[in-house]
C-alpha cells in the first residue's frame, strides 16, 4: 500500500535502535525524510546512515538528550516543520514503588510525559496551519494494564495519554491526528534489561523469566519491532486522517479485556 506520505518530514525520538528505529525505518521505507535523535552520537549517526543508504531518503542524526529544553531546541532546529512526530523516550526504572524517592517520580513525569507534551506543543500548530499532521506516541501496555514494578512508567505514561485525549479533538478538523501505541513485550534491549532486573530481584534464573514471559503471551513469542513500526507508519499515513485520540495495544493478546 502506498501510504501517501512520500516527501513528508518526520521527527522520531529514541530512534538509534529498538522501537524508535523500527518506526523510523518504516517511515523511511515510505519515502519520508526522517530526523532521528538519541543520546549516543555514534549510534544515532550509524542508524541515520543505514536509513539513508537503504531507502534513499534524507536521514538526519541529532545526538541530544531530548528531555532537556536545549536538546529539544536542537532537535527542532534540525527539523523545524515536521509533518510527523513520533515521541519515544526510554522508560523509567523498575522497582518497588515504595522505595522510589520523590525525585524518581519527578524524573519519570518529566521524561515520558512532559517531554512528549513539549515536543507536541512546539509542532502541532504548524501542522494544523499546513493542513497535515500526524503525532504518534510510543507509550506502553502498562497504561492499560499496570504492573506494580512499573509504577513509574504506568503513572507517567497514563498522564500523557489522558492529557492528549482532549487536545487531539481540537485538531481533528485540520487533518492532524494524535494517537498512541502501547507495546507489550517486544524483542528489544529494554525488554531484556527489565527481565534481568526481575531475575536479580527474585533470584529466579533469567531463562525461566524469559520462558514465563513468552508463556504469558498468547502469541507464544515476543513482538518483532518491525511489526510496531508498520503500525506506526500506517497511523502516520494519508489514510489515517479519521483515526485520532486512540491508544492501540500491541501485546500479542496478553491483555484479557476487549476494550
Amino acid at each position: 500500500m502506498d501510504l501517501g506520505i512520500a516527501g513528508r518530514k518526520a521527527i522520531i525520538g529514541g530512534a538509534s535502535k529498538g522501537l524508535g528505529y523500527a518506526c523510523a525505518e518504516a517511515l523511511a521505507a515510505a519515502k519520508v525524510d526522517v530526523t532521528i535523535c538519541a543520546r549516543s552520537a555514534d549510534e544515532v549517526k550509524a542508524a541515520a546512515d543505514r536509513l539513508a543508504q537503504k531507502y534513499g531518503v534524507t536521514a538526519t542524526a541529532v545526538a541530544v538528550d531530548v528531555t532537556t529544553p536545549d536538546g529539544r531546541a536542537r532537535l527542532l532546529e534540525a527539523c523545524p516543520q515536521p509533518d510527523i512526530l513520533v515521541t519515544n523516550t526510554g522508560g523509567p526504572p523498575m522497582g518497588d514503588w515504595r522505595g522510589f524517592a520523590d525525585q524518581a517520580w519527578h524524573d519519570a513525569v518529566d521524561s515520558v510525559m512532559l517531554t512528549p507534551l513539549a515536543l507536541i506543543r512546539s509542532t502541532i500548530d504548524g501542522m494544523a496551519e499546513r493542513g497535515f499532521g500526524r503525532v504518534v506516541n510510543i507509550t506502553s501496555s502498562v497504561v492499560k494494564s499496570p504492573r506494580a514494578e512499573l509504577a513509574l512508567s504506568s503513572a507517567a505514561r497514563a498522564g500523557l495519554t489522558s492529557a492528549l485525549a482532549g487536545v487531539c479533538r481540537e485538531y481533528a478538523a485540520r487533518n492532524v491526528t494524535v494517537n498512541s501505541l502501547m507495546p507489550g513485550p517486544f524483542e528489544t534491549a529494554r525488554l531484556k534489561d527489565n527481565m534481568k532486573v526481575r531475575a536479580e530481584r527474585t533470584g529466579t534464573p533469567l531463562e525461566q523469566i524469559e520462558a514465563g514471559a513468552v508463556a504469558a503471551t498468547p502469541a507464544g513469542r515476543f513482538g518483532d519491532p518491525a511489526e510496531l513500526g508498520a503500525f506506526c507508519a500506517f497511523l502516520c499515513s494519508a489514510h489515517a486522517g479519521f483515526f485520532t485520540g486512540q491508544s492501540l495495544m500491541l501485546d500479542g493478546g496478553a491483555y484479557p479485556g476487549m476494550l
